[in-house]
């Protein structure tokens, strides 16, 4: 069993297998050029493997596969295959934008994949444009529904962004309950990647839109869930993600590990120790993620826009799209 310093047992392992993304969001990666990372740099699925019979053997019950876009890298099925087969009871589930899933979702369900979380902001076109810098949404809108028609159990994701989507809130929020499936309303993160000119919508804000659609109560979110969980009138149920609050932090059961062998314990963090050196040892494996755990901060360092002077607050210097968000 992982337990850190504070008392929280970790056990939700986030690997990221790719820096890439084939979109371009103006919160994530907006002037990262494309370009293709040596595969020397990269770890192999057997490498990131080797890891990851450790940590499931430690005590790690559930892992999620993101990027970058984890369906840009090759093949990604047959790394969802090593862990189902190892470990066919794990939790098993990916992170998205959709854009790949219709070429893929056959492979990855039968692989083992058991959930799958789909990012989208808009459903208007001109919008989903401006925000991801591709003509891609029928396409998105595709991949959810054949992720649904699947059978695996399916989420959205949708970053919030003051004056650019909020007018969607409603919009998004009844494409989901239509298709019966959660949607996960995030506060848009500020970090020095992002396009310096967005705001963050208030997750108090976000709440006071869909009160005006539907009356809502929150109800008990399951242990260490990321998202403040409600439910409107019909018992739909949503979700809503607060990395600004304090009780992000305190049940916080991950870590996460990069395309390049980077584990890091924290979102936010800066440190981080690599893993290659260790690989060709169990013990020495053993040793680095232990070390991790010891390091991982109580909290994040982030101050909440709307509570801080603009002049004090931080912001993540870490890339979402290398740590995996």
């Amino acid at each position: 069993m992982l337990i850190d310093k504070f008392n929280r047992k970790i056990d939700y392992l986030r690997v990221s297998v790719t820096q890439r993304c084939n979109f371009r969001c103006q919160y994530c990666m907006p002037e990262k050029p494309f370009e293709w990372t040596p595969k020397e740099d990269l770890l192999s699925y057997e490498q990131m493997f080797k890891f990851i019979k450790v940590a499931i053997d430690k005590g790690i019950k559930k892992i999620r596969i993101t990027g970058g876009e984890p369906l840009v890298r090759d093949d990604l099925y047959k790394l969802i295959k090593m862990i189902s087969s190892y470990k066919p009871d794990i939790d098993l589930a990916l992170t998205t934008n959709g854009y790949l899933l219709k070429q893929q979702i056959e492979k990855l369900k039968n692989a083992g994949l058991k959930r799958i979380n789909i990012s989208i902001d808009s459903l208007e076109k001109e919008t989903f444009w401006y925000l991801t810098k591709k003509n891609v949404l029928e396409n998105v809108l595709e991949g959810i529904d054949l992720a649904i028609r699947s059978g695996l159990i399916v989420k959205l994701n949708s970053v919030i962004i003051k004056n650019i989507n909020e007018n969607e809130i409603i919009k998004l929020y009844n494409f989901a309950k239509k298709r019966d499936i959660q949607i996960r309303f995030i506060e848009y993160m500020e970090n020095e990647n992002a396009y310096s000119n967005l705001k963050t919508l208030c997750s108090k804000d976000i709440i006071k839109r869909i009160k005006q659609n539907s009356p809502i109560e929150e109800i008990d979110k399951k242990e260490n869930s990321a998202a403040k969980l409600f439910k409107d009138k019909d018992n739909y149920t949503f979700g809503i993600i607060e990395p600004y609050d304090d009780s992000f932090c305190k049940t916080c059961n991950r870590i996460r590990l990069s395309a390049n062998g980077d584990l890091i314990p924290c979102l936010y963090y800066e440190d981080s120790l690599n893993i290659k050196k260790s690989l060709y040892n169990n013990q020495k494996i053993e040793k680095v993620l232990n070390e991790v755990i010891e390091k991982r901060p109580e909290k994040n360092k982030w101050s909440h826009p709307t509570k801080i002077d603009t002049s004090s607050k931080q912001i993540s210097s870490r890339a979402f799209y290398f740590t995996g968000g």
